[in-house]
């Protein structure tokens, strides 16, 4: 004897129970279907035939029975197993067609065959040729709204033979035609069960019922008629029929298949922009989120990047090697230590020491004509402009000659000069007073601005050592010593040196400090970077906010599109395909959100730049934000994601 295909022995369902009255739909349905049978299940509206229809395409689950399927118990399955039914066993054909509204008659019908993981080429010739066979060859790129009643139905069906179609399943598929589409249908479903398909319709039309081999009355939820109740043997043999031997040995092969999941991403990507293009209003809305998180966080990290630099270069612009020396008092009680110029002379003889400078200075009241101002005026020696890499602009440096006289000769920053001389073309030559001692100009030191705090660089004059302790201040000794190490990359082991020198000198009492820019430098970059990682993580808010975004509006498109994840269930889309799918869409919303947040960015970035603002772009950054953007669409997306691919088939296909 002839295994059967279908094979339902006491089958009841109830839906309710708990805090709603249980409903009986089904009341104990025994009902065997062999290979090649055209089997026509009749009864009025709630007699329980579309119940019926659903356990029997495993769209739902009995709640007690057994459904053994080509001799395996349905039971016994998972959720992969059923899907890989519902795509290589079962086509379904339903009254309201079912097709998706955004992808087109070719799209529709090559469903099934995607999730079945058959390549593109082989996938687009099968599908046309079907719709080819079925008098649609002109309509393939047509979508749903802009076909009939008739050809819907008739996409419907070459959906359903997509995958072989060995089992077609016709809930009223003529229900919602008129007669002349109705009746073409009805011929295509004898032309299948001519070929060897199964054919299960449901209907209520008897008259539409008469055209199967084998009609089955059901009522109040149990079979009240089969007109091949004595059959106990299979019908004559059809050589297109598919038997139960080979479907439960391709089961048994196939259902663990993961598809080609290249054709299931492509796909997934079609539709997620085809539904983001669609609604491109509300998609432009979500993306506002993600563009402006996303702009933020770039622009914010280049500003601070920017400052960052900008303060960077102006400190390294004083020089990344300087050590200064002063003295200072070993402890509260004793009295500041004295650097002399005997100090200065050993240290110069040190390997580790470049040049090596003393300086004698203080603030003072500077004056030109009416003009009076407080400036820094430090007494130096020749080595100034290149131990501070600091050049004249106008005029110049004075010499060594200048040193050895104590000449009353000036070098003045750029900001005496605005200040004292603005009014005067050429300041060389010019006079001024410090401390009512006058002191001709030589040259203007070029614009080097302000190396940190309210200290200003370009408040000062350079007047000779010499000079300036002999005529200003009184003191031959320096008030501090600039030293300039021969290598910037160890600037700790010159201040270990001069340290071991001056304890040498000082016999072991240390009242001197030694300070150095790189120090300085490295502390100032890290309160950069922490500005900057501030700066980032406030625009990271952004991100979030967009995140939320995404999960509101991909929630909000499960809800939409709840008829057509059951619809991609019904065709043998897995769990994780359904995943898939809203995960790239959700992946998509960030990747647009992502690249528009750059752009974004960018213009931002050259008005800022335009308006003298301190910006630099980091690819680092802009990376990590995309990256981000992605993450984000992710995580949030997810949620949404999980829900669609947890959605109940029969649920789905019937939600409004």
């Amino acid at each position: 004897m002839h295994t059967p295909l279908i094979d339902l022995r006491q089958i009841r369902k109830a839906y309710g129970g708990d805090d709603s009255p249980l409903v009986e739909v089904l009341r104990g349905i025994d009902l065997s279907i062999h290979a090649g049978e055209f089997v026509a299940i009749v009864g009025a509206s709630g007699s329980g035939k579309s119940t019926l229809m659903n356990i029997l395409g495993c769209l739902d689950r009995p709640t007690s029975g057994e459904y053994l399927f080509a001799g395996e118990n349905v039971a016994h399955l998972d959720s992969d197993e059923l899907a890989w039914l519902r795509r290589e066993a079962f086509g379904f054909v339903f009254q309201g067609y079912h097709l998706i509204p955004s992808g087109s008659a070719q799209e529709n019908v090559e469903m099934p065959a995607i999730y079945a993981g058959t390549p593109a080429a082989e996938r687009h010739a099968r599908a046309h040729a079907l719709l080819q066979r079925l008098g649609l060859g002109t309509r393939t790129g047509n979508r749903p709204h802009q076909l009939s009643g008739g050809q819907q139905q008739r996409v419907s069906i070459a959906r359903a033979l997509m995958n072989g179609g060995h089992i077609i399943l016709a809930d009223e598929p003529t229900g919602a035609l008129d007669s002349h589409s109705g009746a073409e249908v009805m011929t295509l479903l004898d032309e299948l069960a001519d070929q060897g398909h199964v054919v299960i319709l449901i209907t209520h039309d008897r008259e539409v019922a008469q055209r199967a081999k084998r009609i089955i009355e059901i009522r109040d939820g149990l079979i009240i008629s089969d007109s091949d109740e004595h059959a106990c043997a299979p019908p004559a043999a059809n050589p297109g029929a598919l038997q139960a031997v080979d479907l439960r040995q391709r089961l048994s092969n196939g259902s663990n298949q993961t598809g080609a999941w290249k054709g299931e991403l492509v796909d997934a990507v079609q539709a997620a922009w085809r539904v983001m293009w669609i609604n491109r209003f509300r998609t432009a809305l979500t993306l506002l989120g993600i563009v402006i998180g996303v702009a933020s966080v770039v622009v914010m990290l280049a500003v601070g990047e920017g400052s960052k630099r900008q303060v960077m270069a102006q400190m390294g612009a004083f020089g990344s090697n300087i050590i200064y020396l002063s003295g200072s008092a070993p402890n509260p009680r004793t009295p500041e230590g004295i650097i002399t110029l005997d100090d200065v002379a050993e240290l110069s003889t040190l390997p580790q020491v470049e040049r090596i400078m003393p300086v004698n200075g203080s603030t003072a009241g500077v004056r030109f004509g009416n003009a009076d101002h407080s400036s820094y005026v430090g007494g130096n020696d020749t080595n100034f402009p290149q131990i501070f890499n600091w050049p004249v602009i106008q005029g110049s440096y004075f010499t060594q000659a200048d040193e050895d006289s104590a000449a009353a000769v000036a070098v003045i920053g750029t900001k005496v000069r605005d200040k004292l001389l603005k009014d005067v073309a050429d300041p060389i030559g010019q006079y001024i007073l410090i401390e009512n001692v006058p002191f001709q100009i030589l040259g203007v030191l070029a614009e080097k601005g302000a190396s940190s705090g309210d200290s200003d660089s370009d408040n000062r004059i350079a007047v000779p050592y010499s000079a300036a302790s002999t005529r200003l201040f009184g003191s031959r000794n320096p008030q501090y010593v600039v030293i300039a190490a021969k290598d910037a990359r160890k600037v700790k082991d010159a201040e270990q040196a001069i340290e071991q020198a001056m304890l040498r000198r000082h016999h072991g009492k240390k009242d001197f400090e030694l300070t150095n820019n790189a120090a300085m430098i490295q502390a100032e970059a890290r309160t950069q970077g922490t500005l900057s990682l501030m700066l980032g993580a406030i625009a990271a808010i952004s991100l979030l906010v967009g995140g939320i975004g995404v999960m509101n509006i991909m929630l909000m498109t499960v809800r939409e599109r709840t008829r057509e994840i059951g619809i991609r269930m019904a065709t043998g889309a897995r769990q994780r395909d359904i995943l898939r799918q809203f995960l790239t869409e959700a992946l998509m919303l960030s990747v647009v959100g992502g690249i528009a947040g750059i752009g974004m960015a960018l213009l931002v970035g050259g008005v800022l730049l335009l308006s003298g603002v301190a910006i630099a772009f980091q690819g680092l950054a802009v990376i990590g934000a995309f990256a981000c953007a992605l993450v984000t669409g992710v995580i949030f997306g997810f949620m949404p994601a999980r829900k669609a691919a947890r959605l109940d088939p029969v649920t789905a296909l019937t939600s409004e």
